[in-house]
């Protein structure tokens, strides 16, 4: 370290995105062919600085970070490592390679790969073209960088390790327990191991015979600390040096590119000493200002001219000389983009002649000069490949090599133009603000589909339509979006059924056909709800969330829902995010894997969510559970093993592929599979606990009881499996298994019938409920699920016959048998199956309803009273529960989690690609027409630990912190318990008072009949007169001269506007009692003109802002007859004018 090194150049690492903070620098090295400087951060983007004055030459995203917005990422760059390839960067899930232009070159991301930390190369200069990669993990790999490859995974890894460097001979790691190893860089076999810290290694480096480290040592008086020493290992005679002594804590240490005995040694507060290991009397001492930031990184430049240290600010700081920094003593030209040529600025006023503005230089005719005859088509794109072709197609050097279909005859033209051409999916209608309205202010109903689509689609068959008109139905929905959100998008005109279907804009939605295939398998139902009823106190219970929306779905009645509160539990099981079933932690993997594996899950969780209650799996299993012996033996020594086993699902086995020169194959029916896939027999290498050691083990499965449900997974893995599917009637529509002396038998079809007529045997009969078929429907359309259910089976009315129904999320449309069960290896597969009893069927268990536990409800607590005029009483034991003639007021208040996303089009359109999301944050109930009336009996405050993006205070009235535990200063209760009494009170029938309660539910994501809703919005809408609706704040001031929501930085208060929805409706109640209501509307339109439908404020003198005092006072009620508390029909217009008159 030279006399006139100082401090050159400090820039910031730019964050993630344009308009995002300085992110922090994770990793950096130096290229030792070219003058540049590449760094990582948090959020997986590698960025590269040029030249002594750091100037920005390229960025790229090399690893994916799921953190949401404004948040640290979560994909740190652990290592960067330069080849000639370009820039190898790891993370802890992923390794990636791009070229120094940031152009990709190859990215390896797989399960195995949790926790990467470090790499190496495994050969020494150019000639390498291998590196080793480990982390604190089970796995190691060999990649092949050159060509891409990954050559050997290494399993188990000896030990955690967390940094590696190249020596001359050995690939030094430091593992996770302080300890250094020297490796092999042929065998990765460990050569030589020292325990150097009680912590672990917070930094070495390697160079020439020398190996130096700095970490975390036990400190005098208890705890780790930076040792004050830098210890020094000679690599060859592989031993302990004398270490280098440093006061100041060594943090960081790099050994002299050009110098092979010096080093220079920092410590987090920016003590810098340049000391060599072979003579350590005369160190040059230097200290860099930090601003009270600490040093977290350190890299000398190749050429040896100078330094580079990052910081906790975000900061990357260069140290040198300022006339002799430079980073390679002899670099390649660096390429850089080619300047972009200046246009000559014309000035294009108004008067300007044309002829003055320049016009390019031609001597021959202009393309677009030329007649239409000379313009022909030329050329013609390549055949697409069929799915199930490419799956028979084999792997060789030059390529993909198999069997030529022969479609057409030889020398026949192909026209693959026309067939590139990708059917439309089902033309979006137009929104509901865009309709026109009826004589009432609803939309029309006989509006063309053409929105008039629907007369085509509608008439197709099977067989008498087209396939490619089919499949515009099995295709991926998508919802659009216009400035008044989701509610302005006409479901309705998907779905005219009385069977409601799943929105799509939610993550993790691709569970939408199996939860509905819960919901119309009538044992699964019956089971959910009536564990439901129950008094489960589990917060993430899928059993409760999953009978919370099988009964939203039977009441909506054909009314779109959505699973938001049953996908947000699903995603925070134990043991969730490791598995592929949730769409953030899953990386191209199919849907058809993704779902028998959710199916598989799903039964683990709910067994341990009915245990929590029941204490007894018993019920559950009786449901889905095939309960057995499973009986493994060993073939060396006869010994036999035998447990007790339940399997929730059966994964179907397929017979092996026929050999080239084998007879005839015999033809396999579903029954067949299913019975050697339920009573199996295996054979593989197992432990014997007699012989001690691995040997032949036999297993095989007696089945005791069948389920009243059967799920099951077809795992189709194979194209001998996708073509048996293909087979005309594969899958029948009943199914019949006799279970006797340890013996398993299936039949359909003759068979079924002829075991039925003769009695021999208990057989058991299973129906076909529905199955979630695998649908690719064109070739440019994606992969994605439906569900096809027979509706039949849960329809309560035993008279019904077969009603096949396709559920395509918020699509549903009744389909024949015929397509339902056709199956095609091209497009259409199933991916899980669900039989049923039959003797099940039309049994629909509406028991609950009398045994729901209220418990909860007197479960409510007070939140601390801020103002004097808070109150606040739960509901009692000794009152009587709600019925159907109790009235309650509700509100509730909502912050924002995420904000929507807009697409920005080139002409300036805007378009909505995800709508925001919000979040329930409080939600205030308040007595009705019993005792004490207007008095709250829940007012509850919702814990989230999703970040808050805003919590639109001046709505809400919330503050940071707020949903915050450990720090609110309210009692925070879960999201289930708020929504669980809301649910016992709607399924009581109670009925609920408020001010645009339909957007309140959709966000509660609760689905309320209109019987049971008594919306003031409704009740005073201005009907033929105006669409416009009419706020709280306006009607309160108008009808009742009460001034509500003043302040705008207090917020709303949900009690307050609960407490004016209930006195709304009261004072709705008395005009049409008294036959005034038409009159109060009409000057209430007169008025609201007037002041623009908004409560005019006037400014005191003292500053205050008040409401302007209507000239009318309160309206008052003619005397005509008692107020009845129960809403009552419109009497003929009286000889009473309006009382706002």
């Amino acid at each position: 370290m030279e006399a006139d090194w100082t401090e050159t150049v400090r820039i910031a690492l730019p964050g993630p995105s344009p308009n995002a903070p300085s992110s922090p620098v994770t990793t950096f090295c130096f290229d030792d062919s070219q003058e540049l400087l590449w760094t990582g951060n948090d959020h997986g983007r590698v960025t590269s600085f040029y030249g002594p004055e750091l100037q920005r030459y390229t960025s790229y995203q090399g690893h994916v970070s799921t953190a949401p917005r404004g948040i640290p990422g979560n994909a740190h760059v652990k290592a960067l490592l330069l080849c000639n390839k370009g820039v190898i960067s790891l993370s802890s899930r992923s390794i990636h390679c791009a070229s120094r232009r940031g152009l990709a070159q190859w990215h390896f991301a797989s399960p195995g790969m949790q926790d990467l930390r470090c790499m190496a190369f495994t050969g020494r200069g150019s000639a390498s073209e291998e590196i080793v990669v480990a982390g604190c993990q089970q796995q190691m790999y060999r990649i092949n960088f050159e060509k891409g490859t990954m050559l050997e995974t290494v399993s188990p890894s000896p030990v955690p390790y967390t940094m590696m460097r190249r020596s001359a001979q050995y690939i030094c790691a430091s593992a996770h327990d302080g300890s250094i190893h020297l490796l092999d860089p042929n065998t990765l076999a460990v050569v030589q191991t020292w325990q150097a810290y009680a912590g672990t290694v917070n930094d070495m480096d390697a160079r020439g015979d020398y190996l130096l480290t700095c970490g975390w040592a036990q400190q005098q008086y208890g705890g780790l600390g930076l040792e004050r020493l830098v210890r020094v290992y000679d690599l060859k005679q592989l031993k302990p040096a004398a270490p280098i002594s440093f006061q100041q804590g060594a943090a960081f240490v790099r050994m002299h590119p050009k110098l092979s005995s010096t080093c220079i040694v920092l410590s987090e507060w920016g003590a810098i000493n340049s000391i060599d290991v072979q003579n350590q009397d005369v160190p040059v001492m230097r200290f860099a200002p930090m601003f009270d930031a600490q040093v977290t990184g350190l890299d000398i430049l190749p050429s040896g001219k100078g330094f580079v240290m990052s910081d906790s600010h975000c900061q990357v700081v260069l140290w040198g000389s300022q006339s002799k920094v430079r980073f390679t003593e002899y670099s390649k030209t660096t390429e850089f983009p080619d300047p972009q040529m200046q246009s000559k600025h014309l000035d294009w006023a108004a008067d300007l002649p044309l002829n003055l503005i320049g016009m390019p230089y031609y001597r021959e005719a202009l393309l677009s000069g030329w007649p239409n005859s000379l313009a022909h088509e030329i050329g013609a794109p390549p055949p697409k490949l069929e799915p199930a072709l490419i799956a028979k197609l084999r792997k060789t050097e030059p390529g993909l090599v198999g069997a030529n279909p022969r479609k057409t005859r030889r020398n026949q033209a192909e026209d693959t133009r026309a067939s590139r051409q990708t059917h439309e999916p089902l033309a979006a209608p137009k929104f509901l603000s865009e309709k026109p309205r009826g004589e009432h202010g609803d939309h029309d109903s006989k509006r063309r589909l053409s929105e008039d689509i629907g007369k085509t689609l509608n008439a197709l068959t099977v067989n008498g339509g087209s396939q490619a008109d089919m499949l515009a139905y099995y295709r991926p929905v998508e919802i659009k979006y216009s400035k008044f959100g989701v509610d302005d998008f006409d479901f309705k005109y998907y779905n005219k059924t009385k069977y409601s279907g799943l929105e799509t804009h939610i993550v993790n939605a691709y569970a939408n056909p199996l939860l509905q295939l819960f919901r119309f398998t009538n044992v699964a139902r019956n089971l959910v709800l009536r564990h439901t009823a129950k008094d489960c106190r589990y917060e993430s219970c899928l059993l409760c969330e999953l009978g919370f929306l099988i009964d939203m779905l039977e009441k909506a009645q054909g009314q779109n829902c959505q699973a938001t509160n049953f996908l947000r539990a699903l995603s925070k099981q134990p043991g969730a995010a490791t598995l592929a079933i949730l769409e953030d932690h899953t990386i191209n993997t199919p849907l058809a894997i993704m779902v028998q594996n959710l199916t598989r899950f799903m039964f683990t969780r709910m067994e341990d969510c009915f245990q929590r209650v029941a204490y007894n799996v018993g019920e559950l299993q009786v449901a889905f559970a095939t309960r057995g012996s499973a009986f493994s033996r060993c073939m060396h020594c006869s010994y036999e093993d035998a447990k007790e086993q339940a399997w929730y699902s059966h994964d179907l086995i397929y017979p092996p592929k026929p050999a080239k020169n084998s007879p005839r194959p015999v033809r396999h029916s579903f029954t067949r599979l299913l019975q050697d896939s339920v009573h199996r027999y295996d054979q593989q290498r197992g432990y014997c606990n007699r012989c001690q050691g691995y040997k032949p083990i036999t297993s095989r499965r007696v089945v005791h009881t069948m389920p009243a449900a059967l799920m099951i997974n077809t795992a189709i893995h194979t194209p001998e499996a996708r073509q048996l599917w293909a087979t005309p009637g594969f899958l029948p529509h009943e199914i019949g298994i006799i279970n006797a002396n340890s013996q398993f038998y299936c039949y359909e079809g003759q068979d079924l019938e002829l075991h039925l007529q003769r009695r021999t045997h208990t057989i058991i009969v299973y129906q076909l409920v529905g199955l979630v078929a695998d649908v690719a429907a064109g070739d440019a359309q994606k992969s994605h699920l439906v569900s096809i259910v027979d509706a039949s089976i849960s329809d309560p009315d035993p008279t019904s016959t077969t009603d096949w129904h396709l559920v395509n999320d918020f699509l549903v449309r009744p389909i024949a048998q015929e397509e339902a069960l056709l199956f095609d290896p091209r497009w259409k597969l199933p991916s899980v199956l669900t039989y049923q009893m039959k003797s099940r069927s039309h049994d629909l268990d509406d028991s609950w309803k009398a045994g729901i536990d209220a418990s909860i409800l007197y479960r409510s607590v007070a939140q601390p009273a801020f103002t004097s005029s808070y109150k606040f009483r739960p509901l009692s034991v000794f009152e009587s529960l709600p019925n159907n003639n109790t009235y309650y007021a509700i509100d509730a208040e909502f912050v924002r989690l995420l904000r929507e996303e807009i697409d920005m089009g080139a002409d300036g359109s805007r378009t909505i690609t995800r709508p925001a999301r919000s979040g329930l944050a409080r939600v205030s109930v308040l007595r009705g027409d019993r005792l004490e009336p207007e008095l709250p009996f829940i007012d509850d405050y919702i814990a989230t630990d999703e970040p808050v993006d805003d919590y639109l205070t001046q709505y809400s009235g919330l503050h940071a912190g707020d949903l915050t535990p450990g720090i609110s200063r309210f009692t925070l209760v879960s999201l289930k318990e708020v929504y669980k009494k809301l649910w016992v009170l709607l399924n009581l029938g109670c009925k609920f008072i408020g001010h645009g309660l339909s957007s309140d539910f959709r966000t509660i994501n609760i689905h309320v009949p209109e019987g049971q809703v008594v919306d003031t919005q409704d009740l005073f809408s201005l009907g033929h007169r105006s669409q416009r609706k009419l706020s709280l704040r306006f009607l309160a001031w108008l009808v009742l001269n009460e001034d509500i929501q003043q302040s705008v930085v207090a917020g709303h208060d949900s009690i307050e506007d609960a407490r004016t929805a209930y006195k709304l409706w009261r004072k709705y109640l008395e005009y049409e009692d008294a036959g005034v209501l038409e009159s109060v509307k009409d000057d209430i339109l007169q008025k609201g003109r007037q002041m623009d439908f908004k409560v005019k404020i006037i400014v005191e003198k003292d500053g205050r802002r008040l409401p302007e005092t209507p000239r009318t006072s309160t309206p008052s009620t003619p005397v005509k007859r008692p107020v009845s508390m129960v809403r009552m029909s419109t009497p003929a217009r009286s000889e009473f004018g309006s009382p706002l008159k």
